[in-house]
This record gives structure tokens, sequence and C-alpha cells, in this order.
């Protein structure tokens, strides 16, 4: 596995950091591109590498229409153009209609797949030392902001 590279950046495969996705949504298709500059931040400083990434509309009446930037427009994506030549589709056309349950009608989304290049050098080290990932979850930024809220309901 170490003498498979990945084609975009010719790095061993087993030099990767973990893999993450999510679905933005934007109520009422308000989306137009702006959280383009904090994503440029996070691929500028190597925290993360943009894998892949899809617009999905979903219209009043639940009909989905799917876009890659380079379908749409600048007005459409603003700077999002940037990550039009790292895409590589990863996500089958089921994984993404699955997602796309999840949008609202009315709603345009992203999804967005990228590497946490930030832990790949530990990711790394773990399969070298033997290691393999045996759990791993996540805790969503309301639920952090509930748990403080109701710290400090408690301590008034």
């Amino acid at each position: 596995m170490t003498d498979q590279m990945t084609p975009e950046t010719a790095r061993p495969l087993d030099e990767l950091g973990p893999v993450d996705w999510i679905v933005v949504e934007f109520p009422g298709s308000r989306f137009k591109g702006e959280i383009a500059p904090a994503l440029a931040e996070l691929v500028e400083h190597g925290i993360v590498r943009v894998l892949d990434l899809l617009i999905i509309r979903k219209d009043v009446d639940g009909r989905l229409e799917f876009f890659e930037i380079g379908e749409l427009d600048e007005s459409e994506v603003g700077s999002l153009r940037a990550y039009e030549t790292a895409v590589a589709t990863l996500l089958s056309e089921e994984d993404v209609e699955a997602v796309a349950e999840a949008v609202e009608p009315g709603s345009t989304a992203a999804l967005l797949v990228w590497e946490n290049s930030w832990a790949a050098p530990f990711a790394s080290a773990v399969r070298r030392a033997g290691g393999q990932l045996a759990a791993s979850g996540r805790i969503p930024v309301q639920a952090l902001l509930a748990a403080i809220e109701a710290d400090e309901e408690e301590g008034d």
C-alpha cells in the first residue's frame, strides 16, 4: 500500500489523513459561495485538502438537482471555483442522493468532502505502528453550545 500514490499530490496513500464530509444547507437557496474564503484559508494553511465538492438544489416540490462547481457561474459559487480541479468524485450517485434527503425543500446545499491534512502524520504513524481506528465520533457545535448554556444557567 505504501507504493500507491494519490494522483493529485503524489503522496503515498499511507500518508493520508482522515476524510470527512458535511452537507451545509442554505434555506431559501441563499447560497452564493460566501463560504469560499474560510475554506480557502483552511486549504492554504494545510489544515484540509478538498477532495470533492458538489452543490445540491432541492426545489420547493422536493425535486433535486446536482451540480459540479464547473457547471455553475461565478455569481453562484464565488471563489469556490478554485477547487474545480481538486475535485475527485468520491461519492457515488446513491451516496449523493441519500445525503440530499437531509436537505429541506427550497434550499441549496454544499456537499464537501475533505482530507484532514493536519492529522495525516499522526494517522500514518498509527498505521505504521500496526494500529487502526476502532471508533470515531463528532460532537455537533449546537450540542456544545447547549451544554455551555445549561452550565451557565446552573451557575446563576
